[in-house]
């Protein structure tokens, strides 16, 4: 049965079907929506959001509904306006209690309508269980609100711009981070305009954001993009350092230091002009051979993209690398479902933990499922910190 959800956020429950609003005795037999909210959580829902790619209503609407829903719309930004003017957080309110049931009798039937014709004339995405399980987690890190605060900073306020760009990260709507799960190409994450800018903050403001438990724990892959390609084309992954390895393996170690190494691969591993690595284990023409047919990539997460040959291996390398964290993310919060802990926030190919002192017994475990992926086991870096600019390496 369609449906729609009433609000966004998990404690905010209420539902439209069949033409009614429904607070209380939600329906057991809902099948499908527009888009997942944290109300109604059951896994046989579907989401036709999903279905088209992360278009929104406006994109998916058909022509015979788009009149209608622009009218629905009109009236939707001006409640929202209203909101804003009056500084009613929707944050702390439920969107349902603010507005007429008359318009979400509307609206809701509006939404129906366009679930249902993206449903009839869309099929399944090959990757639709990736994202669904992506978006529900990055759903969550949404409503998670982030401690930013200004405590043991002063160093960093040293000139009226720092101090400008410091008052804005405090002050304003960032302190949550939303993520947008189709906002490149590829699949790797950017965040949406009101967002924490979490993933373009200088690193030097890093610091003022602390820990809501005990401290930070942060796994990333060392070389993750190189691990990815070793993973693809079915080579045992190293045990050491990536870098050192490489040095040894392809540039004969001595007078190459790992610095050089690293410098030298790069500059041949994403250069299409370049074939000094095609006799070794980085040989471009096995992966492209095995998931490029010429006009798209396919990836072991199921992502189809339509490519021109001169990106398509960059785009296998990023795309899978970016599943692949996310994936990550996920089996982490599947971990720490009834702990305190939990998953704050992605950054490209790290995966920052909020970890709460009763917890500390599973970092081990942590550490293991984020290593263990899809493509083989990764070497990870772990560190731990106070606040996430002062993260120090440490050893499991």
């Amino acid at each position: 049965m369609i449906f729609q959800s009433l609000d966004d956020k998990s404690e905010c429950v209420g539902v439209y079907v069949d033409g009614k609003l429904h607070f209380d005795g939600i329906p057991d037999d809902l099948t499908k929506t527009w888009k997942y909210t944290g109300s109604i959580q059951d896994n046989a829902v579907e989401y036709a959001w999903l279905y088209t790619g992360g278009k929104d209503l406006q994109a998916a609407c058909p022509e015979e509904l788009k009149e209608e829903l622009t009218e629905v719309q009109k009236t939707f930004k001006a409640y929202l306006k209203s909101f804003e003017i009056g500084k009613i957080n929707l944050r702390d309110n439920c969107f349902f209690d603010l507005v007429p049931s008359d318009f979400l009798l509307e609206f809701c039937e509006v939404r129906n309508k366009i679930t249902q014709h993206v449903f009839e004339n869309n099929s399944r995405p090959e990757n639709y269980d990736h994202l669904d399980r992506a978006y529900k987690l990055l759903h969550k890190i949404k409503y998670q609100k982030l401690n930013i605060n200004v405590d043991g900073c002063r160093h960093l306020m040293s000139t009226t711009g720092d101090r400008e760009d410091i008052r804005m990260l405090v002050k304003k709507k960032s302190h949550y981070v939303d993520y947008n799960l189709f906002g490149t190409i590829t699949g790797r994450l950017t965040t949406n305009k009101t967002s924490n800018p979490i993933l373009t903050m200088k690193s030097k403001f890093r610091e003022l954001i602390k820990p809501t438990n005990s401290w930070f724990l942060s796994l990333d892959y060392n070389g993750a993009e190189i691990r990815t390609f070793l993973g693809l084309s079915g080579h045992e992954q190293p045990e050491d350092d990536i870098h050192f390895w490489n040095m040894v393996h392809l540039y004969g170690g001595s007078p190459v230091d790992r610095e050089e190494a690293k410098v030298r691969f790069f500059s041949s591993f994403y250069n299409n002009d370049d074939n000094s690595l095609e006799d070794s284990v980085y040989n471009r023409e096995g992966v492209l051979g095995k998931y490029y047919d010429g006009k798209h990539i396919t990836t072991p997460f199921g992502r189809k993209i339509k490519v021109e040959n001169r990106k398509a291996f960059n785009y296998i390398i990023q795309s899978t690398t970016a599943d692949l964290t996310i994936d990550r993310a996920v089996a982490l919060d599947n971990v720490l479902e009834d702990c305190k802990s939990k998953v704050a926030f992605i950054v490209h190919d790290e995966i920052v933990l909020d970890i709460h002192a009763e917890d500390r017994y599973k970092i081990p475990e942590l550490k293991e499922v984020f290593q263990n992926t899809k493509l083989g086991r990764f070497r990870a870096n772990v560190k731990a910190g106070k606040n996430y600019g002062m993260m120090k390496e440490i050893e499991l």
